[in-house]
């Protein structure tokens, strides 16, 4: 599938580097559920989030890189800082 929107466009040259990411469940899921910030959107993103094959393989790489945006692994970006904090303390 070709990207169609900005951020779809933006994210696709990261979305091919990471081998993981054609086995996602979210891999043909519009980007605005995972970057959107609504609370509709965050529960959609985190549904598709647990059915996930790669979900340890995206969380592993959200915490690596410093991920600051978006549902990355199941987890939101304040969740995700504190586990941060958790790991480095």
């Amino acid at each position: 599938m070709e990207p169609t929107t900005e951020l779809e466009i933006l994210a696709a040259p990261i979305l091919e580097e990471l081998p993981w990411a054609a086995f996602s469940a979210c891999r043909d899921a519009d980007p605005e559920l995972f970057f959107g910030g609504t609370k509709e959107q965050t529960e959609k993103a985190l549904a598709i989030c647990r059915s996930c094959a790669v979900r340890r393989e995206c969380l592993d790489h959200a915490l690596e890189v410093r991920e600051r945006f978006g549902i990355w692994g199941g987890m939101t970006e304040s969740e995700r800082r504190k586990l941060l904090r958790q790991i480095v303390a």
